[in-house]
């Protein structure tokens, strides 16, 4: 009985550590591309508002942005984003740093 307990809890972690494994991916992907479209449109590549192309992209990819930062104008773009997975009592987030090709 104390075994079958063991290894429950043994499985309930690994199940627990796993969801946040996939959940730092998923929030640090989200930053990534929210990064790279948003300087995309800082740079003039496409249409629109800098912070808000990078809101929008976050959004579709389960996120949500904290923060949005032009670095360099015309150039570099920073974002945070938190995902929408509560794991644990708490959320992931990423961080990315986008512009121009060296």
């Amino acid at each position: 009985m104390a075994l079958a307990l063991v290894a429950i809890l043994g499985c309930s972690a690994a199940v627990l550590l796993s969801q946040s494994v996939i959940a730092g991916e998923r929030a640090g992907r989200a930053a990534d591309l929210a990064a790279l479209a948003a300087a995309d449109t800082e740079r003039g590549l496409t249409s629109g508002a800098t912070c808000a192309t990078a809101e929008e992209v976050a959004r579709r990819n389960a996120a949500r942005l904290v923060s949005c930062e032009v670095e360099v104008p015309g150039a570099v773009v920073r974002v945070v984003v938190r995902g929408e997975d509560v794991v644990a009592g708490s959320q992931a987030e990423g961080r990315a740093r986008a512009g121009r090709p060296p």
